[in-house]
Formats: structure tokens, sequence, C-alpha cells
């Protein structure tokens, strides 16, 4: 391989690099949680009180609390895949900036169309 990276940037590339780490993982915990936030069945203990709620107030301010938490922990999951997505995409942006390509947790320079040649940031012997 005779392309290099500039040896000025090496701090700047390796902070950038840790935070795409960190920023898709962040990404895969939220999606996660989007999942948990879907599986879960506080909306069908909702439903059966809406039932009871016919008869008394107390049952129809318990079901709208529950679909307040159901809809609450969906929408806040959403939001941190949103957020994590938007921090990936940003840092997908620099690296591009700078000549380079993140494919998954691999950095490659951005000619290289096969991905053949992976870069390792942390790696003194890339730098020049």
């Amino acid at each position: 391989m005779d392309k290099f990276l500039v040896a000025d940037q090496k701090f700047d590339l390796q902070q950038n690099f840790r935070r795409a780490l960190k920023c898709q993982e962040q990404l895969s915990n939220a999606k996660e949680a989007v999942k948990e936030a879907k599986r879960s069945r506080v909306w069908i203990v909702a439903l059966i009180l809406i039932i009871f709620a016919m008869g008394s107030s107390f049952f129809l301010g318990a079901s709208a609390a529950l679909f307040a938490h159901y809809f609450y922990r969906l929408i806040r999951a959403w939001y941190a895949v949103s957020r994590a997505e938007e921090s990936l995409e940003e840092n997908e942006r620099w690296f591009s900036s700078k000549g380079l390509k993140l494919e998954g947790r691999v950095l490659y320079f951005r000619e290289d169309s096969l991905l053949e040649n992976p870069l390792d940031p942390f790696d003194d012997e890339l730098y020049r």
C-alpha cells in the first residue's frame, strides 16, 4: 500500500474513529430499546382497563396512564435511534472529507472500491 494518512491528523482520526464505534454501539442499543418497547404488552392491560372504565373514572385514568407510558417509551426509543443515526452520519461525513470511508466497524480509503485494504487508525506506520 503506497497511500498514507497525514501524521498531523492522527489524533483527530483516532478520536473520530472511537466516536464512530461508540455511535454504532449506541445505535444498536437504541434499536434494541425500540424492539423492547414494541414488545411491551402494557397496551393490552390498558385496553382491558378501558373495559372497566365504563363504570369508574379511576380505571379510565389508569388506562390513559398505561397508554401514555407505552407510547412514551416507544417515542423515546425512536428518538434515541434518530440521534445515534445522525451522529454516525456526521462521523461518516467527517471521514469522507478526509478521503476515507467507514464501512461498519472498518475504515478504508475512499478509492478502495473493493474494500480490500482495511486501515487501522492506531497503526503508527500508516501515518507520514
